[in-house]
């Protein structure tokens, strides 16, 4: 299939930067074959198919580095009471999804990056095969990664670091099968990735399979870093050293990993992970939620990639950019670094780097895919548009996006997403998020909960 898209400003997310107004973008099977100005594209393919893109920006699609789907539904809960969690519950929310209903919530998140221009995510979880299939039918380009981890959670939870074999065996077979089964798939939408958990969750001899595992798939790997005080005491308690050390120690870390959230490694921490150019997948929302903050700047500086991430219970990238540019400015004291043209950089080449995809997507160049989104600027909260990328960072909002492509498909056009039947699963994610915490609180009835739920979930107004 071959198209114009005509009459559009474009944000190129090229190395200049460059913005280009009253232009058009010549795709055919998914490719970004010419861009430029629309009267000289038009004289060159009179008799192509048109997409009116007038009155419209287009930017390259956002790409989400670290996110947990099926976290929507704790989405109100799990916010507000710190990391690890200080709820006494033996489980979340999500922990109690049958097979369909995590199908439900992974639709529900989905829904919610493609309204925010998300085109591409790396989610993490465990028994992903339960809903791979409805991740490929939504048309976004996934990367996915089976949870791995050998620790013995009986034992953990008692506060002893012992590691099972078996576990291990059964971690490694279970992100093999995965992998096996959907990287390349779909055109190369769908690819695996490697992900063991957790330093405290994870042997010597998992890091090192692990890594073993992405070299023989020529995949991506992944890894939570430094993402709480807990992780880092006891990871000098059981290695004597700190969490980043503990992987250097063991030849984990390389430009092939992502390692997500990084947000109390000290210098010498991010020297390492700086001269091995590992890329960093900044969670900037959540981490602003929980009061923490990566060293941006001092990661960038010692030579990592950095992407951006959403992780849990919310998929909004347009909220995770402002962020991003906000936490940075607040942590530095600083009040013009980051630019939004910086944190637009990381949240779409940036995040292509990251996950070394950038000779693919990340930026509107020819010979990528068409991986892209579409804003209407002409809002209260946009204009003037004297400098759009800065107006969108500082103060847009995700109903902006009106229109989403991915490898040349729409997932979204005109507001409507043509992929996902989205008022049905809003109002079955509803009804299903009522259900499994209500059942949270009966079945622990002297765990404290200092929430009072609602009598009974809302019903659309429109049905």
């Amino acid at each position: 299939m071959k198209y114009l898209i005509h009459d559009s400003t474009i944000v190129t997310g090229n190395l200049t930067r460059e913005i280009l107004y009253q232009a058009s973008i010549l795709v055919e099977d998914g490719i970004i074959k010419d861009i430029g100005k629309t009267n000289v594209l038009q004289r060159n393919h009179p008799d192509i198919a048109k997409i009116n893109g007038a009155g419209k920006v287009v930017f390259p699609g956002l790409i989400n580095c670290h996110t947990h789907l099926l976290a929507t539904a704790d989405k109100g809960i799990l916010e507000d009471f710190g990391f690890p969690t200080t709820l006494k519950f033996p489980t979340t929310g999500r922990g109690l999804l049958n097979e369909d209903e995590r199908n439900i919530f992974a639709k529900l998140a989905c829904i919610e990056a493609i309204r925010s221009g998300t085109t591409t995510l790396l989610e993490i979880s465990d028994s992903i095969e339960d809903y791979a299939q409805t991740l490929n039918s939504t048309g976004l380009r996934f990367f996915i990664g089976e949870t791995m981890k050998d620790i013995d959670d009986a034992k953990f939870k008692d506060g002893y670091f012992e590691y099972s074999s078996h576990n291990r065996e059964n971690a490694i077979g279970k992100a093999s099968d995965l992998i096996d089964k959907w990287h390349g798939k779909s055109n190369g939408r769908m690819n695996g990735f490697v992900a063991p958990h957790a330093p405290e969750t994870v042997s010597p001899e998992l890091l090192r399979a692990s890594r073993d595992l992405s070299e023989t798939y020529e995949t991506g790997y992944t890894i939570h870093l430094s993402q709480s005080y807990k992780e880092i005491e006891a990871i000098k308690r059981v290695r004597g050293v700190l969490p980043t050390h503990y992987l250097f120690a063991n030849e984990f870390l390389s430009d092939r990993l992502v390692a997500a959230h990084c947000r109390y490694v000290d210098q010498s921490e991010i020297a390492l992970l700086g001269q091995l150019n590992v890329g960093v997948s900044h969670n900037s929302a959540i981490g602003a939620r929980r009061g923490a903050a990566a060293p941006v700047r001092e990661l960038l500086s010692s030579g990592c990639s950095l992407g951006l991430g959403s992780d849990n219970m919310a998929e909004d990238m347009v909220e995770v950019m402002r962020a991003a540019l906000f936490h940075e400015r607040v942590r530095r004291n600083d009040e013009m670094h980051p630019q939004p043209e910086d944190v637009l950089e990381w949240a779409t080449m940036g995040g292509a780097r990251t996950l070394g995809i950038s000779n693919q997507v990340g930026s509107i160049e020819i010979g990528k895919k068409a991986d892209l989104f579409m804003i209407d600027p002409m809002k209260a909260h946009l204009v003037p548009t004297l400098r759009i990328v800065s107006s969108f960072v500082h103060n847009g909002i995700s109903s902006d996006v009106t229109d989403v492509m991915i490898d040349g498909k729409w997932a979204m056009k005109n507001s409507i997403i043509l992929t996902i039947p989205e008022a049905e699963i809003i109002q079955a994610a509803e009804e299903i998020g009522h259900r499994v915490w209500n059942q949270l609180i009966e079945e622990n009835p002297n765990v404290p909960f200092p929430i009072k739920l609602p009598p009974e979930p809302f019903q659309d107004s429109k049905n």
